[in-house]
């Protein structure tokens, strides 16, 4: 993974590995990835990203978004240096690159969805780059406009969770149906399974397990149309998938919440096909995923011969 140093590695380790064939896999990377406090980036890091990304003989990245924003970075980087820039290195870490989503646990959905007010969901880490502020400024719009809704917030925290979340769970306790870090892995599908809507206020994603996995458990997704988002579920994956994306900001998540529960009150959320939005995200299952995997591994055996 992208926490190793597969430079050093492959100098120390005996000639029968070193001449093996070598993949580095982009989860996420310390040029971009965001400060838990803010500071001055450690760019050590980041250049053993570099290295060994140069020692790999195939780099993948989890989405085009990814690998476009880690080499941007680079660059921007490598230009900061005194004297040699190394001008070839971004060309030849791109020239091996590969885009290979993550694989996610199949979720059967519901059977059935149970009735009333549409159940909305966030579900990321508990940190300021998942920007909890403009979620919970929109479901306040909502609110205030008279639009009746039930809530579910989850998600990783940590010992220095954003205050918002403790303001958010007293100010919407009446609409809360789930709250909070869930135990098991059952619990954490069922409140999936449970949701109508799925929402991202992200400001920093390369993927987006939570929501890949909500949308596979059946939930519509309602998304900022930055990041690796655009990618993971705009067109072909969803047909007609403006539905799914919001400008961004909190005024026009809350004018996008505000249609989707309306149509999900008129009954015409999944337009007779509930399955729709989960089809979308099949090929990231992991059967799937797996076999994409291997064939590129040997693939690359291959060639490496």
């Amino acid at each position: 993974s992208d926490m190793l140093n597969l430079a050093e590695f492959r100098g120390l380790v005996p000639e029968s590995v070193r001449r093996l064939p070598h993949v580095v896999y982009f989860h996420e990377n310390q040029l971009t990835y965001p400060f838990r406090f803010m500071g001055e980036r450690d760019l050590h890091f980041g250049f053993v990203n570099m290295t060994t990304a140069l020692a790999a003989d195939a780099v993948w990245f989890n989405s085009a978004f990814h690998r476009d924003d880690f080499l941007g970075a680079l660059h921007k980087a490598l230009r900061k240096m005194p004297d040699y820039h190394l001008p070839d290195v971004v060309k030849r870490i791109r020239s091996k690159s590969s885009i290979e989503p993550l694989g996610i646990r199949e979720i059967a959905p519901a059977d059935t969805r149970e009735p009333g007010p549409a159940r909305i969901l966030w579900v990321a880490r508990w940190e300021h780059d998942k920007d909890p502020d403009s979620f919970f400024a929109a479901i306040r719009q909502l609110r205030a406009s008279g639009v009746d809704f039930r809530l579910s917030v989850i998600g990783e925290q940590y010992a220095e969770s954003p205050d918002v979340f403790d303001a958010a769970r007293e100010e919407f306790a009446d609409h809360i149906d789930h709250w909070g870090y869930q135990a098991t892995r059952t619990d954490y599908e069922n409140v999936l399974r449970a949701a109508d809507l799925v929402v991202s206020t992200a400001r920093h994603e390369f993927f987006g397990v939570s929501i890949v996995e909500a949308i596979a458990a059946g939930a519509w997704p309602v998304l900022p149309r930055r990041l690796a988002y655009p990618e993971i579920v705009g067109p072909p994956a969803i047909e007609n998938a403006d539905a799914s994306f919001y400008a961004g900001d909190a005024d026009s998540l809350a004018r996008r919440l505000a249609k989707l529960i309306a149509r999900h009150a008129g009954g015409d959320l999944w337009q007779d096909d509930a399955l729709r939005v989960r089809r979308a995200v099949e090929r990231f299952f992991w059967p799937r995923r797996a076999a994409d995997m291997d064939a590129a591994l040997e693939r690359l055996s291959t060639n490496h011969l």
